[in-house]
């Protein structure tokens, strides 16, 4: 996103990164290419209120880009507090921040896995759709949201892990094989999510159109296959079984509560909930005692009270 949004000219970038190393590379690539662009990059969590009133204050962001979340659906289905504070209570900062401090658009980068939500991550990012659009019912910032699959070539995305492991020959593991994602580049990606930002009047979630869906296993035979080897001879497959809260195929757009109404882009959708679901401040307040909380059931029965198309994982309970 970074190296896309400079070619717009912006006056300044500000990139806000909680992983040092990643903030880096990133920092010293964007000076390379910066072409009269201020570079400021800011090492903290979007979960700082105090930092985020500074940078905002100190910089009054026109284009604020939320891609900020905890993404691997294992992890969080392990830390649920984790999952509610970064990827939830996360949102909320950035979004009141903008609201507060007058920026123009703010747009968050969300997932399919937030339709019908089978994992945690997914919830969370279903709930942070849901704060967005509570902030574009009352300010002057216009709050979107774009939902898309799987980034190819993104960090830890299936593409890379499937390399590394034909790298070390093998085997390449996966979890069913009539798995099936959304795939798109990362090019892709980025391209129409500032095409969505320059797009928004406020409260859409936009859908970027992928296509259709692939399946893993043809992915990862057709890679081996591009090495020059032959898969189950010199490559072995491995199936391992679905993690908790994997589904077999994601959808993008909720049918029986969401009207898809064509944008004035071709590759990009507008979604209308029939129901209105929004997450205010009031709202936030019980997320914000689960995800402080040390009982990750209870975080669990959270989401779920306010999603219910949520169907945990029987491991957190009924």
């Amino acid at each position: 996103m970074c190296r896309q949004t400079l070619k717009y000219s912006p006056a300044t970038l500000v990139i806000l990164e909680s992983h040092a190393n990643s903030l880096f590379y990133c920092e010293r690539e964007m000076r390379l290419k910066a072409r009269g662009a201020k570079i400021q990059a800011v090492l903290g969590d979007v979960r700082d209120r105090d930092l985020l009133e500074r940078v905002f204050a100190a910089n009054k962001p026109n284009t604020v880009l939320h891609a900020a979340a905890h993404k691997h659906v294992w992890q969080l289905e392990y830390n649920v507090q984790e999952g509610l504070a970064n990827n939830v209570i996360g949102t909320f900062e950035t979004a009141r921040a903008a609201d507060k401090f007058g920026s123009d658009v703010f747009l968050l980068v969300s997932t399919d896995k937030a339709v019908r939500p089978s994992s945690v991550m997914g919830a969370t990012k279903r709930a942070a759709e849901m704060v967005v659009q509570g902030f574009a019912k009352k300010s002057k910032t216009r709050f979107t949201g774009v939902r898309f699959g799987n980034v190819l070539g993104s960090s830890g995305s299936v593409l890379q892990i499937f390399q590394q492991q034909i790298a070390m020959g093998g085997p390449v593991t996966l979890t069913d094989e009539r798995v099936t994602r959304y795939f798109m580049t990362v090019e892709e990606a980025v391209g129409l999510i500032l095409q969505a930002a320059a797009m928004a009047k406020g409260g859409e979630i936009y859908v970027l159109k992928m296509g259709t869906p692939v399946r893993i296993a043809d992915l990862a035979r057709n890679l081996i296959l591009l090495s020059g080897l032959e898969p189950g001879k010199d490559i072995e497959i491995r199936v391992t079984g679905l993690l908790q809260g994997e589904k077999l195929d994601e959808e993008l757009v909720e049918e029986e509560s969401e009207r898809k109404v064509a944008s004035e882009h071709p590759d990009i959708t507008v979604l209308k909930p029939d129901i209105e679901q929004l997450l205010d401040e009031k709202g936030m307040e019980s997320i914000i005692k689960a995800a402080g909380g040390t009982d990750p059931r209870a975080a669990v029965a959270r989401l779920k009270e306010i999603i219910p198309s949520f169907t945990p994982a029987d491991a957190h309970g009924k």
